[in-house]
């Protein structure tokens, strides 16, 4: 059977924070405020990959009422989904994501991105898509007050 399963996640932009998007540090004169790293790219994709497996939400395996999570690093946390779908027969296929950021662009770290993600997922750059959009000026994104992402994954039962 081939499932698949969509993420998304928001959070507030916050001074004092670094801006972490797929695992990579960015430079930003502010950082996404949250439990985590915050970061939203890692953690639309872990949703997406919990959807398609029908095994619940970050927030179900990573809750932000425990300490275990605090500051920890949602690259790492997306290692630990794509172990617990493996342990449950599933196998990843294909991660589509947006991120929608007004700054800074993407486009200059987005291989780097790719390669981070494929490299936590366990697979192929060439099946792990990264795009960005930006606000241009309308909505929480537009005005600067946060990013979010959208992912879509593709999983296979073995």
């Amino acid at each position: 059977m081939i499932a698949m399963g969509i993420g998304y996640d928001r959070h507030r932009l916050a001074a004092g924070r670094r801006l972490v998007l797929g695992g990579i540090e960015l430079e930003h004169d502010s950082g996404l405020d949250g439990h985590s790293d915050a970061d939203v790219l890692s953690h639309a994709i872990i949703d997406a990959l919990l959807g398609a497996a029908a095994l619940g939400d970050i927030g179900q395996h990573f809750p932000d009422t425990d300490e275990r999570y605090r500051d920890a690093s949602s690259i790492e946390l997306l290692g630990q989904t794509v172990a617990l779908l493996a342990e449950r027969g599933f196998a990843t296929r294909h991660v589509d994501a947006t991120v929608m950021i007004e700054r800074p662009q993407l486009a200059p770290v987005r291989e780097r991105i790719r390669v981070t993600l494929a490299t936590a997922l366990g697979l192929p750059v060439e099946h792990v898509s990264v795009k960005a959009t930006r606000g241009e000026g309308l909505g929480f994104v537009g005005r600067e007050e946060g990013a979010a992402a959208l992912a879509v994954a593709t999983v296979e039962d073995r």
